[in-house]
């Protein structure tokens, strides 16, 4: 595998032979000082150039970094729909395990680039860039809920609920699944997210889907939240969607205090009493009462 400098100078390398390209930067964890280092961080690269035309569907650009394992032109494809947004990026993954997001911007959009507080210069040509503040987590904090956005959130959780409960028993495993592990814990990680930042004072950052928030709360909830995430086993689902109801419940408490919002606490004992009932329903049932 090569070395991190070895890729950096491969990089730059790149950049100086091409008078198209006037600033390179870098942007992601490798950019990140609180980010741990380990041999899975990409290399998130960002280059402002004059013209885009060149870098458009380019067969010879990806050979130039390295042996190629897959590659992946976001731009060009129709699933998911590109950002058609006058960027260009190139997503390598190398046969020796590094890999190298590569992106090139016109220099209009140089300023929007460089509002992502993670960027550090590797490359100035011009000497057209302002002094940058250190890289940092800035971008990516938590931010407060408003009232509308915490009712939303406790709204949304709860009405999902009885969805799931369905699913089980109905015995439809996948549907089950996938409301919990897609719809109903995007409203958990909300409330789990703005308890986090309670604890922080929204000083610092989650991380991807919540990774560092382990790190800043009580163990035991921590736990809690990850006896949410079932096999696909139907008692299994039932008791993380009742344990994501018992934790979402305490969370919100402690920020409905912290914020003075009202919590649907009525919702919460109601929906709570409906969904353990329909565990107990025999699958045969023709009345839910």
């Amino acid at each position: 595998m090569r070395t991190e400098q070895e890729m950096f100078d491969l990089i730059l390398s790149f950049a100086n032979a091409d008078d198209n390209i006037r600033v390179v930067l870098l942007n992601g964890s490798r950019a990140n000082p609180n980010a741990s280092k380990d041999p899975f961080q990409d290399f998130d690269i960002a280059c402002i150039v004059r013209d885009v035309t060149p870098y458009w569907n380019n067969p010879q650009i990806p050979p130039a970094f390295g042996e190629m394992m897959i590659l992946q032109t976001p731009e060009d494809m129709g699933d998911p729909a590109p950002d058609s947004d006058g960027h260009y990026t190139y997503l390598m993954q190398f046969m020796d395990g590094n890999r190298i997001d590569l992106s090139f911007y016109p220099l209009e959009k140089m300023a929007q680039v460089l509002e992502d507080s993670l960027t550090l210069v590797l490359m100035d040509k011009d000497g057209c860039l302002p002094q940058l503040p250190p890289a940092s987590e800035d971008s990516y904090l938590p931010k407060p809920p408003t009232a509308k956005q915490f009712a939303d959130c406790c709204n949304e959780f709860w009405w999902l609920t009885p969805y799931v409960a369905k699913a089980l028993w109905r015995g439809e495993i996948p549907h089950a699944k996938h409301l919990l592990d897609c719809y109903m814990r995007g409203q958990m990680l909300k409330m789990l997210t703005w308890y986090f930042g309670i604890r922080t004072g929204f000083t610092t950052a989650p991380g991807k889907q919540g990774k560092n928030i382990k790190n800043f709360i009580e163990p035991r909830l921590w736990l809690d939240y990850m006896q949410t995430y079932p096999d696909a086993q139907t008692q299994h689902i039932w008791d993380a969607l009742l344990c994501m109801g018992k934790l979402f419940h305490e969370l919100g408490q402690d920020v409905t205090q912290h914020f003075g919002y009202p919590y649907p606490l009525q919702e919460d004992k109601n929906v709570s009493s409906f969904i353990r009932h329909i565990r107990t329903l025999p699958s045969d049932a023709k009345k839910i009462y």
